[in-house]
């Protein structure tokens, strides 16, 4: 009986307990959801654009202009943890954020010795001060411990341990383990040497004061403490210590990772603090392009410069991506890859392609390259001249402009663009006009380097194009859109491999090491350069000009852009394969006979020949003809009357290439003092572009 009242009485008391107990639990319950961890720093973390492999490209300022970027301890060295936790917080694995043996040591030698000899402050607290820095003193230390025990409760250790990692201050406005390995030491903090990791186990106790860069002497002294206190405790032999002693300081700040800038601006656009954005890039292979675009423009002496994609084929993900050759000098900001170019000759590959692809030609087909003109379209080559009866394949190698606006204009240039637009391709014709026409395939229209590269990468891909893939969690089973089969994309490759190399160029290493198909491009006034490889593993695009758009004489796709195009295929891994062998339904024929008769020739439509216009106005050369053999005049003095007929207003004449000062009127007869016997080519040409010539052999004087 006595028990049984005993258990009655204790029964309220249980109650009461639990009732309190509920209460309490519920009270913490509240005030931790009406009092959360404070995370306006914590959440204003640096965003940063990795490569293909995770390692930095370019990080970015957080908001309050601090380098802040986030780590997990896995990725820091083992050794750091160890030092970090042995000297800042031993009992960091076992305590619920306040160290009770910790405080009690801290008041033990306070009560004997009147001062604060070591403090009670765990890993825990200091997070908690890091996340909402303020006052200090006990007040400030007891809100530090209620923090701390509600960091406990909310997050694991591991949690805990990255958000110190992150938020701790090295100096300046570097927080964060990472970002002060980055800039002290110029690398990850995953291999941290034994003295590194001792002085980043220092520095947030006095950041400032133990500056490297500003107090060199404060930091060696500093870090050598730790060391000396790590010895004591046994975590290292006095020999280790010793040999992290005798490291050096660094006594300034490295700059942080720049690696394809540009590329990194169009990654962030949209991106939420703290994000971690994944690319393609092989930063190895973007910082051996970078550094090939530096030695390149330096050597422009009119102030140009360049852009470079490299794409590779089977994935079409870019590995490197080059919008200007130095970022930080003048219109250095302008991303060239996205810049609106003409494209010059570089898109006849793909009209040479959509033609094939009809069944209306083949390689081995042959046109006329002469003077023609398409209603009052009238091209004219590169060099001025005309090469007569040509294949299309030396019509594409040689890029000669009759031929592909003849092509052209069977075609339809509205279809073609169309055709283009189709595969992703954005055209963007010059103000005024209001559709595509003829000169659109000689450069004739706006492309940048992306969507052209974009293109070429389907010459690899037999004729299937789609866009580029940047960023590593972008989809990478796109089919694309069929630009031609693949019978037409063999022959286009086929055609390129033989391109004529640049001038001076015997061989060339990159072409050694892999076949390359290639074109090269340049467009009016020499404003822009353009040379676009493919190999069977990567396609890469190379445009050189100024970015005011202003001219540059002389400087062309083959000798500007060509160039850097090899060198940038060098710096690329050797490919021992080929490309694909002919596909089926390919026609291979060694000769124009060797084909069907209706490829034989391709006849020009609608088209009138420069002969055909009234005689009277007509320029010709009336002596002496195309085809005579001369003989030299008799006498040192003596000169050879040439004579011309027709044509508009002035006339400029030229022998090999040579302007004859004398003549050069409205005067249809000059006087010219040959050299001696052999070949000679006559040109001359009126204001109105019309041209004449003649070439001749010169005999001995009778």
């Amino acid at each position: 009986m006595a028990r049984a009242r005993r258990a009655a009485r204790r029964r309220p008391r249980l109650a009461r307990v639990a009732g309190l107990g509920a209460a309490a639990f519920i009270a913490l319950i509240t005030a931790d959801r009406l009092l959360p961890p404070p995370s306006v720093r914590s959440a204003d973390l640096s965003v940063s654009v990795v490569d293909r492999d995770g390692r930095m490209l370019r990080p970015y300022l957080a908001h309050d202009g601090a380098w802040r970027l986030a780590i997990a301890p896995e990725a820091v060295d083992a050794n750091y943890l160890r030092m970090l936790k042995a000297y800042e917080d031993r009992r960091f694995d076992r305590h619920w954020g306040v160290d009770p043996l910790a405080v009690a040591r801290a008041l033990g030698q306070i009560a004997s010795t009147g001062h604060v000899v070591s403090g009670a402050s765990t890993l825990t607290m200091q997070t908690a001060r890091l996340m909402a820095p303020g006052a200090r003193g006990i007040s400030a230390k007891l809100a530090q411990s209620a923090r701390a025990l509600q960091l406990e409760w909310r997050y694991s250790k591991h949690d805990i341990l990255g958000l110190y990692l992150t938020l701790a201050p090295y100096g300046g406005n570097l927080e964060g383990v990472r970002s002060a390995s980055l800039a002290y030491f110029g690398k990850e903090p995953k291999s941290l040497t034994l003295g590194e990791a001792a002085l980043l186990v220092a520095l947030p106790q006095s950041p400032e004061r133990l500056r490297p860069d500003l107090h060199p002497e404060a930091a060696r002294r500093g870090r050598d403490k730790v060391l000396t206190r790590l010895v004591e405790r046994g975590v290292l032999s006095q020999a280790r210590a010793g040999e992290a002693m005798a490291e050096p300081i660094p006594v300034a700040r490295r700059p942080l990772p720049f690696v394809a800038p540009h590329l990194a601006d169009r990654m962030i656009v949209d991106a939420k603090p703290g994000a971690v954005i994944g690319t393609e890039i092989d930063s190895a292979l973007q910082s051996g392009l970078e550094a090939l675009a530096r030695r390149e423009a330096q050597a422009f002496p009119d102030g140009a410069n360049l852009a470079i994609l490299v794409v590779d084929n089977a994935t079409r993900c870019v590995r490197a991506y080059l919008g200007n050759a130095d970022f930080w000098g003048r219109h250095g900001q302008i991303d060239l890859a996205e810049a609106v170019r003409s494209p010059g000759s570089a898109l006849k590959p793909f009209l040479y392609g959509v033609i094939f692809d009809d069944f209306a030609a083949h390689p081995e087909t042959l046109i006329e390259d002469r003077p023609t003109v398409f209603g009052s379209y009238a091209p004219r080559n590169f060099d001025r001249g005309f090469q007569g009866t040509v294949s299309l394949r030396q019509a594409l190698q040689l890029s000669l402009n009759v031929p592909a606006v003849a092509l052209l204009d069977r075609y339809g240039p509205v279809r073609f663009a169309a055709r283009l637009g189709e595969a992703g391709a954005r055209l963007h014709l010059p103000d005024g006009v209001a559709g595509p026409s003829l000169p659109l395939i000689l450069g004739g229209v706006g492309i940048t380097l992306e969507d052209l590269t974009t293109l070429y990468v389907g010459l690899a891909q037999d004729g299937r194009v789609a866009p580029l893939r940047y960023r590593a969690d972008g989809p990478a089973d796109q089919k694309g859109a069929e630009l031609f089969a693949p019978v037409a994309a063999y022959y286009v490759r086929d055609i390129l491999q033989g391109s004529p190399l640049p001038d001076g160029w015997s061989s060339a290493r990159g072409i050694e090491r892999r076949p390359i198909a290639f074109k090269t491009g340049t467009s009016y006034g020499f404003r822009d350069a353009w040379a676009m490889g493919v190999s069977p593993r990567f396609t890469v695009g190379v445009w050189v000009g100024r970015p005011d758009a202003s001219t540059r004489p002389g400087s062309y796709g083959r000798n500007a852009a060509a160039p850097i195009l090899l060198r940038a295929f060098d710096l690329l891994p050797a490919e021992p394969g080929a490309f694909p062998p002919a596909p089926k339904g390919a026609v291979i024929a060694n000769a124009n006979e060797d084909l069907p008769r209706a490829l034989r020739r391709f006849h020009v439509g609608r088209v009138a020949s420069l002969t055909q216009p009234d005689p009277r106005r007509k320029l010709a050369i009336a002596f002496p003809p195309d085809g005579a053999s001369v003989a030299l005049p008799d006498g040192a003095a003596s000169d050879l009357m040439l004579k011309a007929v027709g044509g508009h207003g002035r006339l400029f004449w030229l022998v090999d290439g040579v302007p004859l000062t004398q003549g050069a009127d409205e005067s249809r007869r000059v006087s010219w003092h040959p050299e001696g016997e052999g070949f000679a080519r006559i040109t001359v040409t009126d204001d109105a572009g019309s041209q004449a010539s003649a070439n001749v052999r010169l005999l001995p004087a009778r």
